[in-house]
């Protein structure tokens, strides 16, 4: 208030940001995260230990025990900035998958690679093509550089890549395909994606955003396109199997060439020491993701035959989520929040009939299948 009567004493009108803001922004809505724990103890004057959160795909084990070994061990060192270029992680990762060093660029969780690739490819007028049903921050992001979104039906709510590769014009310039994709956990099959890079030009960007890779017991082969030098990025993250969400530390695997490019707009020291160290622990901690991966399969096959039961439709589902059909999506979002039970409300993403839920303990499940009945009794 004092400055604004200063201002006006002196002859000087308050403008407000809005009216010099890019004026991309002015109509962009966030990204909303799931509802952390701590926001619904407070909320509800609950104990935090009883609340359960099966709202944002996280790993229910924890982190890899070889990553909290490491993390601990770190905690004296972190006063020394970490090694800017991740030299021993992307190294690990390229070996890994028969790559080298510089098909690697490590990213503050996979959505980093995503900026990077607005940062280097996309201008305004341009187009990016993505699924009706895709992951919103790609969205997001191209609104971010002016660029166009095109957005193409989803039948069954499985990318329909031969209308993706329709949709392409002399404007694309990036083409996004989460597989499997977030928030439907669908799944396109490598004909499929084959048939589909057929199709694409030289100077179009196909990005494979592969998050939840690892739960496939035989995922498509991306990399191939990468190793025959197109113009292919794949984005993996250590956020979901190897449980470190919250060192927000991810990887892009694509071309010396096209991760030249995107080394250039990286900011100095974006992984952070502990991240680093912890991803190259957990990137090979076999044990833990072979656990994570079959209590993942049984609290599916659980979900999904009990929503059988209950009559609900759900969307068969190859990720650590099921997304369901519930009526209000919205309304059975805060009834199950009211009793400690998070799950998400999906219409952010054009389905306000729907909630996903995220596999959890076989205790988390079995507690929000109760609440569910209830709800639906």
């Amino acid at each position: 208030m004092l400055d604004q009567a200063l201002h006006r004493m002196n002859g000087f009108r308050m403008i407000d940001p809005c009216e010099f803001a890019n004026p991309q922004l002015r109509d962009l809505v966030p990204y909303e995260p799931g509802k952390p724990i701590d926001d619904v103890a407070r909320e509800l004057g609950l104990e935090p230990e009883n609340i359960v959160k099966l709202a944002s795909n996280e790993n229910p084990l924890g982190p890899s025990p070889k990553a909290i070994q490491v993390m601990q061990s770190l905690a004296g060192e972190v006063h020394v900035y970490p090694d800017g270029g991740g030299w021993k992680l992307r190294n690990a990762i390229a070996e890994k998958f028969s790559l080298s060093m510089d098909n690697i660029i490590l990213g503050n969780g996979s959505n980093e690679i995503i900026e990077f690739l607005g940062h280097s490819f996309l201008k305004p007028g341009d187009e990016v093509i993505v699924a009706n049903h895709a992951f919103v921050v790609y969205k997001l992001m191209a609104t971010l550089f002016g660029a166009k979104t095109i957005e193409v039906n989803d039948p069954g709510f499985v990318h329909d890549l031969e209308a993706m590769a329709d949709a392409i014009n002399e404007r694309t310039k990036q083409i996004f395909i989460a597989n499997p994709n977030n928030p439907t956990g669908t799944l396109v099959t490598q004909e499929a994606i084959d048939r589909f890079m057929e199709r694409i030009p030289e100077n179009v960007i196909v990005i494979f955003d592969e998050a939840y890779y690892e739960f496939l017991d035989t995922p498509p082969d991306t990399l191939k396109f990468i190793k025959e030098g197109r113009n292919v990025v794949v984005m993996r993250t250590f956020s979901k199997i190897q449980g470190l969400a919250g060192l927000r530390i991810g990887y892009g695997i694509t071309t010396p060439s096209l991760s030249s490019i995107l080394q250039k707009t990286r900011q100095p020291f974006n992984a952070n020491l502990i991240a680093q160290e912890a991803a190259l622990a957990a990137l090979d901690d076999d044990e833990h993701q072979n656990k994570t991966k079959k209590i993942t399969d049984e609290g599916r096959s659980l979900f999904q035959s009990e929503f059988e039961k209950m009559g609900i439709e759900y969307v068969p589902s190859y990720a650590n989520f099921v997304l369901l059909k519930v009526g209000d999506g919205d309304e059975v979002f805060q009834k199950m929040l009211s009793e400690g039970v998070i799950v998400r409300a999906m219409r952010g993403y054009k389905l306000p009939e729907w909630i996903r839920v995220s596999i959890g303990t076989m205790e988390e499940n079995l507690k929000f299948l109760e609440l569910l009945r209830l709800i639906n009794s």
